[in-house]
């Protein structure tokens, strides 16, 4: 018996030995709150609105609080939604009561980058931006300072404002935490920025490069407005999606009929996950857009002159879906960093 224990104590001690010589688990370091891809510029942040954790924190709260509607029922993530890139599945997201909305909700990746807001450009900062869905009779229906006051008793706000930007919860604090939120979501990740920017040349498939070369190609245009990193050159077209549009468009701003129906060209990043298409809504697949274009669409004084018939074949068409599906950012859409906690 005492044979048996010496021999039990020596195996515990020579275990005891072996689990000291394993080396430390290195410590987990977490994801930081910007991440720039390669072939990114850096995004700019204002001054006075600086990114700092306790900024993005309290925004990203914000974002995914329904406090911010009228009868607390909706917040931005109601119409953008993460594993969509921050986009919606229908084309006009329903408002307070059920009000249908009057454009469909685009894509927030990247939103940062972008030098004005709203389909027509009227909105120069991102910060004013967030005013947009809040006073929308059809969206938010509701009013900042009322949201603040709301924001006021919650003590959780409160300490999360002041450390934040050294101030109780207002309209400042409230728009500068969300744009400070938003301009972290960054998309650059896809299959194709690991072929152009990764030098990983088996990140993409025959089908797939076939259709960037087409895409980037005269034969299309497709680059002349979706060009740059963010495949967008921010400008305003006509696309010919009708011959008489309900939607001014950029009219609605500059009331110049030569801007009438004209629109924001939207990014082409995770457009796969973005249906349905166009500032309405009203193509419903991939399939249907690359349709679009291909027929030249519809006459209108201030259709683009890029929009022509372009005569593509089936195999063409396949290719330069394949590569529209390469933009697709699978990091991005399901980084938990971005995700309701």
């Amino acid at each position: 018996m005492k044979q048996v224990c010496f021999v039990t104590i020596c195996l515990a001690i020579a275990l005891a030995a072996c689990r000291k010589e394993l080396p430390e688990a290195p410590p987990v370091e977490p994801e930081p709150l910007l991440a720039v891809p390669p072939g990114f510029p850096n995004p700019a942040f204002p001054d006075g609105n600086e990114l700092t954790t306790a900024r993005w924190a309290l925004g990203k709260k914000l974002f995914y609080d329904p406090t911010m509607s009228s009868d607390s029922t909706l917040s931005c993530a109601s119409c953008h939604h993460a594993a969509k890139a921050f986009s919606d599945t229908v084309r006009f997201s329903p408002g307070v009561a059920g009000r249908p909305g009057t454009r469909n909700a685009p894509t927030l990746a990247n939103i940062g980058y972008h030098p004005y807001f709203t389909r027509e450009g009227g909105v120069p900062t991102l910060e004013m931006q967030i005013l947009v869905p809040i006073q929308e009779h059809n969206e938010f229906d509701f009013n900042i300072l009322l949201i603040a006051e709301r924001l006021l008793r919650d003590t959780s706000y409160v300490h999360m404002s002041r450390d934040a930007y050294g101030r109780d919860p207002d309209a400042f604090v409230i728009t500068r935490s969300i744009a400070c939120f938003e301009r972290t979501m960054i998309s650059g990740q896809s299959r194709y920025d690991q072929y152009s920017f990764q030098g990983k040349n088996t990140a993409l498939t025959g089908a797939e490069k076939r259709g960037m070369d087409l895409f980037f190609s005269e034969k299309t245009d497709c680059s002349q407005c979706h060009t740059g990193f963010n495949f967008t050159n921010y400008a305003f077209e006509n696309n010919g999606l009708y011959s008489d549009y309900p939607d001014p468009g950029r009219f609605r701003l500059t009331e110049l009929e030569s801007d009438r129906a004209r629109f924001k060209v939207s990014t082409l990043r995770n457009v796969a996950l973005t249906a349905p298409y166009m500032h309405d809504g009203s193509l419903p697949t991939l399939e249907a857009v690359v349709e679009h274009y291909n027929s030249g669409g519809q006459p209108h004084p201030n259709k683009s002159g890029l929009i022509r018939p372009l005569a593509l074949t089936a195999t063409e068409k396949a290719d330069l879906l394949a590569f529209l599906h390469s933009l697709t950012d699978e990091a991005f859409v399901n980084n938990p960093k971005f995700r309701q906690n």
